[in-house]
């Protein structure tokens, strides 16, 4: 019986890419994480100091090559075979990685290499068009939120966790004007699909998140096992 595919799809905090390490792990799945596949990108179009046209962006991704490992603990994200893992998540390319993942030659390449890696189930991708894009037909799709100042919170934690001194009131305004950007963007905005199921993870723990997102996966492997 072929595994299911699951879309984890929310803004930035909102607990997402950890949930779905997490789910995978659970079941036997692979994780997929796409913001690392843009983020890089996005890493790549500063190293090249490109401007924000069509003609550079078909240079870039013609140029780079991006892959996913799994490591001990967590997923490493490899450009042009260099580990990037802890380079992509400075805040110079938080700030970067949405306008360059709005630009639609980007989004096809990367979606693209989503569909392949995922066109044989098993696996949790998270993301931000995931349930609406890349695989609208999706057997589960999970839309996590959760409050501004708890999203803000969490990605203060994280960065100190880090070395990195941060203001947390500033973390919170840039996650609100990233909300705006990627749910107003043309191309593939952030948005709920109408069949997902939210889980507003504010006052939810790590534990409390995938233990959701894992029961409910089960019943439809569940249901999907009574009809082979």
């Amino acid at each position: 019986m072929k595994k299911i595919i699951i879309a984890v799809d929310g803004p930035a905090g909102s607990g997402k890419s950890t949930t779905a390490r997490e789910v995978a792990r659970e079941l036997g799945y692979v994780y997929i994480d796409t913001g690392a596949m843009y983020r890089a990108a996005a890493l790549a179009f500063k190293r090249m100091n490109f401007n924000f046209t069509d003609e550079d962006f078909s240079k870039l991704m013609t140029s780079i090559e991006i892959k996913l490992r799994q490591g001990d603990k967590e997923q490493k994200t490899l450009l042009n075979d260099t580990d990037v893992s802890d380079e992509i998540r400075t805040l110079e390319i938080t700030k970067l990685v949405s306008p360059v993942s709005a630009n639609h030659i980007v989004r096809k390449k990367l979606v693209d290499m989503q569909r392949q890696l995922g066109k044989n189930g098993g696996i949790v991708m998270d993301g931000r068009d995931i349930g609406t894009v890349v695989f609208p037909d999706a057997e589960l799709k999970i839309f996590m939120v959760a409050s501004p100042e708890a999203r803000a919170a969490r990605r203060t934690k994280e960065m100190l966790e880090k070395g990195i001194q941060v203001n947390e009131e500033q973390i919170k305004n840039d996650l609100i004007a990233r909300d705006k950007y990627d749910s107003t963007r043309e191309i593939s905005p952030l948005k709920k699909a109408a069949d997902a199921i939210e889980i507003d993870t504010s006052q939810l723990t790590i534990e409390e998140q995938t233990a959701k997102v894992v029961d409910l996966a089960n019943e439809i492997i569940q249901d999907r096992k009574q009809y082979v």
